[in-house]
């Protein structure tokens, strides 16, 4: 079912945000618990790394028949060329300054003014704006939206994955930043669908072989940005993103 991923993915930011609202004091005030999301994090990081390693082998699969040994060599040059695309425009910076530039726009627009009513936009505002940003801002929304569309909607495990990373961090959000956090779940909704959309389009025109390259670049990513989530690296996985678009130009060479 095509937009499927994105769908339990808003659905599940929805959720996760009241029931951060809900046990906020207790979350925030025992220690015991407050343990838990890092906790599970972690767990789901571990998870992030396996689907990253199956997508690489089903990519590397389904292309060997046409490319042979050359998969593994476009994939390779797709990363190398891409992160050093990336490194150059520095597009981790960039996403950290609009960040940045969003939230200073928010609390310059709610500053100097005491009463209570703004005080509670103001929370709704930075919760909306801090959640929007982290769940839309990163490579597994973007590589899990492509992959969704370009296999017309039938590999979503990479958003299945997200939302379940999101439906922790949304817990925490609502929790410390209040019911704000939840319309980010209509952020995510029409950003990912747009992506998945432009996929599903863009797909039915590239050969099989390309959709195949192009989900294995992409599933290293999300292997890198998994590492990240257990602490085992840094890898700036936004500047790697232009590794996901190169094989539509290096499969033409083999």
């Amino acid at each position: 079912m095509m937009f499927l991923g994105t769908i339990v993915n808003a659905i599940a930011i929805v959720v996760g945000s009241l029931l951060g609202v809900l046990i906020s004091g207790l979350l925030t005030k025992s220690k015991r618990l407050s343990a838990l999301p890092d906790i599970i994090m972690k767990v789901c990081g571990i998870c992030v790394i396996y689907i990253g390693i199956s997508g690489v082998i089903s990519g590397q699969e389904k292309s060997s028949a046409e490319l042979g040994q050359y998969g593994l060599l476009i994939m390779i040059g797709a990363l190398v060329i891409g992160s050093l695309i990336g490194e150059l425009i520095n597009i981790d910076g960039a996403l950290e300054r609009l960040g940045k530039a969003i939230e200073s726009k928010v609390s310059k627009k709610h500053s100097g003014d005491g009463e209570a009513t703004l005080d509670s936009q103001r929370s709704i505002a930075k919760g909306f704006v801090s959640a929007t940003l982290l769940f839309c801002v990163g490579a597994m929304a973007i590589t899990g939206a492509i992959e969704s569309g370009l296999s017309q909607g039938e590999a979503q495990a990479t958003l299945f994955a997200k939302s379940t990373i999101d439906f922790v961090s949304s817990i925490v959000f609502g929790a410390t930043l209040g019911i704000g956090t939840i319309f980010s779940a209509i952020s995510v909704f029409i950003y990912q669908g747009i992506i998945e959309a432009i996929a599903i389009f863009v797909g039915s025109f590239l050969p099989s072989v390309v959709i195949a390259q192009m989900s294995a670049s992409g599933s290293m990513l999300i292997f890198a940005l998994g590492l990240n989530m257990i602490g085992a690296s840094k890898f700036k996985v936004a500047n790697m993103l232009p590794a996901i678009f190169l094989p539509l130009i290096l499969c033409f060479f083999f």
